[in-house]
């Protein structure tokens, strides 16, 4: 069995969103012939609790916005270290950095296929990089209202 159809298309558009809010490391895994309760998994990663707010909430608005999809769970709110999103085909995971190293969910889903993902979402550590040092350049140690 592999992913459906409506699976890569929430994936893809997730991580879509994730990249759009500079996260990072963003992965996906077709877990369908090892899993029963889902197709696919996206994780991406974020430095710190408000980004990851951030990312959760985009991926939040653009999957009901383009899809018409809205998560039957969301686990995680309140500290936002990690926070789980439960579409029932697909499951996204957004984990503040230290979290993604600590429980290192890819070493569980390494035999599982990755789901080929845009470019511009492979793109995004080139992107968070470059702000950073944009916001460096102009002294300017708050986040950006725009981006975060």
């Amino acid at each position: 069995m592999t992913a459906t159809d409506r699976s890569i298309e929430l994936i893809t558009t997730a991580a879509q969103a994730a990249a759009d809010r500079l996260a990072h490391d963003i992965i996906a895994y077709d877990v369908s012939d090892v899993l029963s309760i889902t197709d696919a998994f996206l994780l991406a990663s974020a430095p710190n609790d408000r980004q990851v707010k951030s990312i959760v909430d985009e991926i939040e608005e653009r999957l009901l916005k383009e899809l018409g999809a809205k998560p039957v769970r969301r686990e995680g709110d309140r500290d936002a270290r990690w926070i789980l999103l439960d579409y029932v085909d697909i499951v996204v995971h957004v984990q503040h950095s230290e979290e993604r190293v600590f429980y290192a969910l890819e070493r569980l889903w390494k035999d599982c296929p990755e789901i080929e993902l845009p470019e511009d979402a492979k793109l995004t550590i080139g992107k968070a990089e470059e702000h950073a040092k944009l916001r460096e350049a102009q002294g300017d140690d708050e986040l950006d209202g725009d981006l975060f």
